[in-house]
């Protein structure tokens, strides 16, 4: 099958990877370079340095709807155009180039998490499994029919190390999926329209850490949290992003709560055997990785050997 793949960010180039091995992919769509970093530089997208290296030919239109983009499109002939985190809403025009049609990998278990940011939200909402979901596209936004569904069990994992695993799932599930569709065996799964729930892209500082949350809550949004969408707190006055954190109870939790000798658990942050413990509304978190701003991520053992925090201080909200 002669494949248009069209993709942005690590996820894609890591399906990009696998399918490369495994059908003719003609030519890459991907995002435009973006200004990153303290230098001001254009940096290409993941994709795009991926599909140079293997020869792949690139395109970064800043649309899809001009008529010539679609035009250069249309000539490539593609059977089928596969999407994963592309970045932009694909024209009906474009829709219809294809002969087998637009086939997006999609990082939920629909209909559950259509949109931006599924990884984030399954593991913000809790939920016990995250998957894939191979989705013929169509005007709407994640609403098309699914071939293949896979899933895996989020397992306490960190929305980087998840949308690791979900793309080796994806991108072994995207190839069965076409194996199929070329040879008219695919199945395809009508969404259930009741059973919709949203991952709307995340906001800046949506993954900030509050000491008037729970410890679940806590938890959630510092295991959501990545390079891109932080999770920050300010420590004894100056601001950091907590990386790695987990749940403190029994014995230990009881043992903290008697240090505080009843002042406030909430808010609280103890340094109790070069450990670090964050107080919130209803019990304690112990934070193993940090980064505090300016500096690199550093485990908390290397952090208190500079930061100087006394047995007990405070933490708030960034």
């Amino acid at each position: 099958m002669r494949v248009v793949f069209m993709g942005s960010p690590q996820f894609a180039a890591d399906i990009l990877e696998e399918l490369s091995q495994h059908a003719e992919v003609v030519c890459v769509y991907t995002q435009p370079d973006r200004v990153r970093g303290r230098g001001n530089k254009l940096v290409p997208t993941p994709v795009k340095e991926l599909a140079q290296s293997l020869g792949i030919a690139v395109r970064t239109p800043i649309t899809l709807k001009d008529p010539v983009e679609y035009s250069r499109l249309a000539a490539l002939k593609p059977d089928v155009v596969c999407v994963a985190a592309y970045g932009a809403i694909l024209p009906k025009n474009v829709l219809d180039v294809p002969t087998y049609g637009c086939i997006n990998v999609h990082a939920s278990l629909l209909p559950r998490w259509r949109g931006a940011a599924p990884v984030e939200r399954a593991i913000m909402a809790g939920d016990e499994f995250a998957g894939v979901c191979i989705m013929r596209m169509e005007e709407g936004l994640d609403t098309g029919d699914y071939c293949i569904v896979r899933k895996i069990p989020i397992e306490g994992k960190g929305a980087e190390e998840l949308t690791e695993d979900l793309a080796l799932l994806g991108a072994s599930a995207l190839i069965a999926a076409l194996s199929q569709i070329e040879a008219g065996r695919a199945h395809w799964i009508s969404q259930s329209e009741s059973d919709v729930t949203y991952a709307e892209k995340l906001k800046k500082g949506e993954l900030d850490l509050y000491p008037s949350y729970s410890t679940v809550q806590n938890l959630r949004l510092a295991q959501a949290a990545s390079a891109a969408h932080p999770c920050r707190i300010v420590l004894d006055g100056k601001p950091c992003a907590i990386e790695e954190a987990r749940a403190v109870e029994g014995a230990l939790a009881r043992e903290l709560e008697g240090v505080l000798e009843g002042e406030e658990m909430e808010g609280a942050a103890l340094v109790f055997g070069r450990r670090l413990f964050l107080g919130d509304s209803d019990g304690f978190m112990e934070v193993t990785r940090i980064k505090p701003a300016g500096k690199n991520s550093m485990m908390v053992k290397a952090y208190l050997l500079g930061a100087k925090l006394g047995g007990a201080t405070r933490w708030g909200a960034a």
